[in-house]
């Protein structure tokens, strides 16, 4: 099977299953969810243009042969009326909030949501748009249907916040979701964008010039590798 990672767009949206794929929990507050009757879709998907239009990208979705078979869907809270509701509310300023985690059931165990996870951490890091991400935990029968089980969020780095018995709200900083590798790419990505050579210097002395920087100056150091043990 071929796997991949894309964007979740409004195209995409319209292939997850149910019921994430029409669930407005998060997106809409409690009021206007009583009002959607049979729109909720629609609600879901003008939720999603409005917030890619004016932030950027707010999901990550995993193909196997062009399917559909986990996503993840992360925003800045003030696009999430939703969780006003949550007691542990609101996330810390520097946040932006994970809300959804689904992987289809056929294909949990296979770290997939690791994955996910790892591709909005590398997403935010590079648009400099965050320095964590925050999640309201579900920890059992009486959480929140839509939320992320404590234990998915604990095994992918995240640590508790601030404790509450049913919705809990944990916490991961960007740094410790990427790789030591990860973080290595994106530094030569951040180093391509600023180190240029001049018109007059050689291909061999700009490359020097850009070798010359070390791995301490980039502030790079080995952060927490979660590609091992995937959770469901």
């Amino acid at each position: 099977m071929k796997r991949s990672v894309a964007r979740l767009g409004p195209e995409l949206l319209a292939e997850l299953a149910e019921p994430c794929r029409d669930c407005v929990f998060w997106q809409l507050d409690p009021v206007r969810r009583a009002r959607v009757d049979g729109a909720a879709g629609a609600a879901k998907r003008a939720w999603l243009e409005e917030v890619l239009a004016e932030w950027g990208t707010c999901g990550q979705v995993v193909l196997l042969d062009g399917r559909p078979v986990a996503h993840l869907i992360y925003a800045p809270e003030a696009y999430l009326p939703g969780a006003a509701t949550f007691p542990t509310a609101p996330v810390s300023p520097d946040a932006v909030l994970l809300t959804t985690v689904h992987v289809d059931p056929e294909h949990r165990g296979g770290g997939l949501g690791r994955l996910l996870v790892q591709r909005m951490a590398r997403d935010l890091v590079t648009r400099g748009d965050a320095g964590a991400v925050e999640a309201y935990a579900a920890t059992g029968a009486l959480s929140a249907a839509c939320a992320v089980p404590e234990g998915f969020l604990a095994a992918v780095g995240f640590t508790p916040q601030r404790a509450h018995p049913t919705s809990p709200r944990m916490r991961m900083d960007l740094r410790t979701a990427l790789t030591w590798k990860d973080e290595v790419e994106l530094a030569w990505e951040r180093l391509l964008g600023v180190v240029r050579p001049s018109p007059k210097a050689s291909g061999t002395q700009a490359m020097n010039a850009s070798s010359s920087l070390s791995m301490a100056a980039l502030g790079l150091a080995p952060t927490i590798d979660l590609t091992t043990s995937p959770p469901e």
